[in-house]
Parts: structure tokens; sequence; C-alpha cells
């Protein structure tokens, strides 16, 4: 298949507007770093321009060398113990209902980050008890004693994403794995949790994998999953096998929601946290969001 141009379906909102230029001057001010600007996310258009955006706490440099992900590895210098409160002050700013905190790996640390992720959860239901607390986080190289720290805090919803079929975690995701990733999944579902994963298409899995890793996110128990297609951020990265049309991502949420995954939003435009408000309706509460703007993110 030529990859060469992309197809139409693909085509994202340009950054304009008056929701655009406030979310870029609240992130500006709070001094927070956006998952939609590191990660190249095709989105950012559409979200700043409707009023939401992507938090990334623990710094923008990754610790991981993810062949899919254009965030910038390397070793982190940043560890701001300040982050916390202005991620809170942001959200209270906005008067979110329903937020999503995501970050880099941290490896480097002993803790993984887990303090400051805790201590961001703690800071938002502070300032806001009522918003609903959505997190994206690493694998912690599957120490659950340190996932704890961060559920302890009690987030509403706890997003770990698979990205791709277990065949191609190794090339993709390099220092991840297939079975680490399902059991941190599992550890949350266990402990009472909301759980969420997302996966991509395009990078050269099979259509029998696809189904064996919705088979497998089923047999979790994971409540919500999203389906989106992979997007080649440089030359360097891992190369798009194939543009995968509406019809089929529309197939496989059919299949998925028939294994009694709970939610699925599936789309080339669908990344973790895309309209992440909508999809956690059933499990927070809340109204649509018309009546409630979100932070939403995206990330390993």
């Amino acid at each position: 298949m030529d990859t060469s141009r992309k197809p139409a379906w693909l085509r994202a909102k340009l950054p304009s507007g008056p929701g655009y230029n406030a979310v870029r001057q609240l992130v500006d001010e709070h001094k927070l770093h956006t998952v939609c600007q590191s990660a190249q996310c095709p989105n950012l258009g559409e979200c700043w321009s409707r009023g939401t955006a992507t938090v990334m706490i623990l710094g923008n440099v990754c610790t991981r060398s993810c062949n899919f992900c254009a965030i910038q590895t390397g070793r982190p210098t940043e560890y701001d113990l300040g982050e916390p409160a202005r991620v809170a002050e942001a959200v209270a700013t906005m008067n979110l209902k329903h937020c999503v905190v995501t970050s880099v790996a941290r490896d480097e640390l002993k803790d993984g980050g887990a303090a400051v992720w805790a201590a961001t959860i703690r800071a938002i239901r502070d300032r806001l008890p009522e918003t609903a607390i959505e997190i994206l986080t690493p694998d912690w190289k599957g120490q659950t004693d340190l996932l704890d720290i961060v559920l302890d805090a009690k987030p509403d919803i706890f997003n770990h994403n698979l990205e791709t079929v277990e065949r191609l975690q190794k090339p993709v995701r390099v220092q991840a794995r297939y079975d680490r990733s399902r059991a941190i999944l599992r550890h949350a579902k266990a402990r009472g949790f909301t759980t969420k994963t997302g996966i991509m298409l395009g990078l050269g899995e099979e259509a029998h994998e696809i189904e064996e890793t919705l088979r497998d996110i089923a047999a979790d128990r994971t409540d919500i999953l999203t389906i989106g297609q992979y997007l080649q951020p440089t030359p360097q990265h891992w190369p798009v096998a194939r543009w995968v049309h509406p019809d089929e991502f529309a197939r496989w949420k059919e299949f998925g929601l028939g294994l009694g995954i709970g939610v699925i939003e599936s789309g080339a435009m669908v990344r973790s946290s895309y309209h992440a408000d909508e999809q956690s309706l059933k499990y927070t509460g809340f109204g649509h969001r018309n009546d409630a703007n979100a932070f939403a993110s995206a990330g390993e």
C-alpha cells in the first residue's frame, strides 16, 4: 500500500479561534507541558479550539525510546515539586468536571515519579472535589507497589495503553511488554478501578492479532477502549504499514462491544483521551461534554 499520502479521512482541523487561544494562554501561564504539543497530536486544533488540552506531568523528556512516539527521549533533568499545584490551579481555572493527567516515563527515579503523580491527583481533588480524574500512566516496570501509591490517591479512571498487538510490542514499544501492561491493568481492576486502554492500527498487525488483542482486553475486564490510526511522527520512527479505512474501525468497535467491552471509541483520529469526557460518562456519571470541558491526554 502506498502510504506516502494521507487519505481524506485523516485531515485535521487547524489551530484557531478563541478557545484555542485561551488554552494556549493557560498552558503558558502555568508553565505546563502538554502531550498535544510534545507528541504532535493531530487533534490539537480541534481539542484546543473546544477548550480542552493535555497536561503531561514530570517534564517532557522520557526515559523510554518507543519507536512510535514523538516525545523527546533522554535523561530528564526536571523534577518539579510545584507542578501538582500548578496543574490543580489550571483545572480549577477551567472549572473542569473531567480531567485527564498523563506523564512521560521516569525510569531513572526510584519511585518512577509515583509521588508526584499522587500529589497531582490529591491537589486536583482538594481544589475540585467533584471533578472526575482520569490518569494515563506508564507501566511502572510492573512494580505494583509504585502503582498502588498512585491508586491510593483515588483517581476515577485508570488508563494504561497496550498500544499494539503482542507480536509488535518489542519493536514498537521497545522497553515495554504486553504481559506486563496487561498485569498492570488487571491490578487496577482488582482494586476496583474503572480501567481503560488503547491500541493503534496501521503498524503492521494482522486481523487475527487485532482480534486476539481485543479478546485479551475483554478477558481482563477492561471497561473502556480506544482504537486509532498510527501516524509516523518523523521518518526515523516506525513506518506506517497501511491506512485503516473508517469501515474497518467501525467493524472492530462492533466486535469489541460484542465481547463485552463497555465503551469503545474507534476511528482514524481517535487517541487515548480524545473526547475522554464522553467515553467515561457511563462510569463517572457526569453530563454531556457540552456541560463540561476536559483536560484530555494521550501517551504511553
